[in-house]
């Protein structure tokens, strides 16, 4: 039972379908902030929240994108010097693609990480 994962794979396979709209519930935080990430990223057009008193549900409109998605399991941590070699595990090539990382400083990319000089938790990587 993940539904960051499910979420994850929904967009995946609508996306490869061609489908331009994706639903989903339940809308937690964690899924709103990796949605936005991949927004600000290009890979989603937009995406809507609507509360229904039961979880929320997720409206996501896809853009045609997204190659691959998913999440990261066991959720590994990596340091600061580590991105690297996870960047070489789960994105195809260098500067394409993201990974997703929460932080102490809240969920980001890997990039920003770098930028800010910190390390965190590896939650999911798009391309």
């Amino acid at each position: 039972m993940d539904p960051l994962a499910d979420l994850l794979n929904e967009i995946k396979i609508a996306d490869r379908i061609g489908k331009r709209e994706v639903e989903f519930k339940p809308a937690s935080k964690l899924i709103q902030s990796i949605l936005t990430i991949m927004k600000e990223h290009k890979y989603i057009e937009d995406f809507e929240v609507i509360n229904d008193e039961r979880g929320g549900v997720v409206k996501v409109k896809l853009r045609g994108r997204i190659n691959n998605c998913n999440v990261i399991k066991p959720r590994y941590f990596c340091k600061l010097d580590e991105f690297e070699k996870y960047e070489k595990r789960y994105l195809l090539s260098r500067d394409f693609g993201i990974l997703i990382v929460s932080t102490s400083k809240g969920i980001m990319t890997h990039r920003e990480a770098k930028e800010k000089g910190i390390g965190g938790v590896l939650v999911a990587y798009v391309y």
